[in-house]
């Protein structure tokens, strides 16, 4: 099972990574599996009693210190064993990870509830519960998205000194009036400059796609933009932005975070739980998750989303009428067990989609 993620060259470093002997694999998966289970740093004494590992201590030792070379686990204390890097776990779910099937009994639970004729923001309400709840983790379903908007164009018209008003024309006449503040003031000719700078990219592009491509381009080399460009880039950040809406995904079970310590660290927890509330950065990767095909898996701070420091998104797309309306998944720590959650995620991907035909 291959899993890259979206944006980030995660995936290009794997492959630029050296080839690992069958030893370093064995070892690599024997630690982190070590790791996964309790959450403690992994000695070379605790891996040379694994029967599974009819190594020497010593060769132990030493296959450790490549294993660190390269990158893929670390020492957090001088004094202590081994943790996978991020990079290391992303080797493990990409390349080392055997998937279980899921058990029965969670199965029974998911089609029990969701294949009940329910209203579709009940069956949304209940795919977060049943993630959250057969996980032991946090559950989010993103609503789905009911219309496709596809910009015509863009204006941009001076209301005061740092005060934009942008016009979208959406569809065919559909028009969106916004309001944006910017760093500093734009005449009516950078303004027109601007706007005819973001409609030859963007015009004909849905919004879902404008938000993404916007993405890319704010992680360019900022000198590859001039002063104009990245003002439009980022003025359009702001104008493109997912407006607010009462529901823009359903979460649950977000206290369960408090029960692993890595998680439970006041300053990331405060940052994850700001995340939830203000939304932005998890819809961003909720609207990759939408572009993607299939199943998909995020490990810490891959896509630059420093709110997933320690923890892991794991998500898959479902669907109506034959269109991805909206994605589902399960957020945990990174040492969270995927072999479990990532058919657990699938299998509600699929059921919420028959549901939701029947609705």
């Amino acid at each position: 099972m291959l899993l890259k993620p979206l944006l980030n060259n995660a995936g290009q470093e794997l492959d630029r990574l050296s080839p690992l002997s069958l030893r370093e694999e064995s070892l690599l998966k024997a630690l982190i599996e070590r790791y996964m289970l309790e959450g403690e740093p992994v000695g070379s004494k605790t891996l040379s009693q694994d029967p599974s590992i009819p190594l020497s201590p010593a060769t132990i030792r030493n296959l450790l210190g490549l294993l660190e070379k390269k990158g893929l686990i670390s020492s957090p204390h001088t004094s202590a064993g081994r943790v996978p890097t991020q990079q290391g776990m992303r080797f493990f779910i990409d390349r080392l990870l055997t998937v279980q099937p899921l058990d029965k009994a969670k199965l029974e639970v998911l089609r029990s509830t969701l294949i009940t004729q329910q209203p579709r923001d009940e069956l949304i309400d209940s795919a977060s519960g049943l993630l959250s709840q057969l996980s032991s983790l946090v559950g989010i379903v993103s609503t789905p998205s009911s219309q496709q908007h596809i910009l015509r164009r863009v204006e941009f018209l001076s209301l005061s000194e740092q005060r934009v008003l942008v016009i979208l024309v959406m569809n065919e006449q559909e028009v969106q009036n916004r309001i944006i503040h910017t760093e500093r003031s734009y005449s009516a000719s950078e303004l027109e400059h601007s706007s005819n700078y973001l409609n030859s990219i963007f015009s004909g592009h849905d919004l879902l796609t404008i938000r993404l491509k916007l993405l890319e381009k704010m992680r360019d080399d900022k000198e590859k933009l001039n002063q104009l460009m990245a003002g439009a880039i980022e003025m359009a950040n702001q104008a493109f932005n997912r407006p607010a809406v009462k529901k823009d995904y359903v979460l649950a079970g977000a206290s369960n975070l408090l029960a692993f310590a890595e998680t439970a660290h006041s300053h990331r927890l405060q940052k994850l739980f700001k995340a939830f509330t203000e939304k932005r950065e998890l819809l961003h990767l909720m609207d990759l998750c939408i572009k993607a095909e299939g199943l998909q898996i995020f490990i810490g701070e891959e896509e630059g989303m420093n709110m997933l420091q320690g923890c892991s998104l794991v998500t898959s797309p479902y669907r109506v009428d034959g269109q991805v309306v909206g994605v589902l998944g399960v957020i945990g720590p990174s040492r969270m067990p995927y072999e479990r959650v990532i058919p657990l995620v699938e299998v509600t991907a699929q059921l919420l989609t028959a549901a939701l035909k029947r609705s």
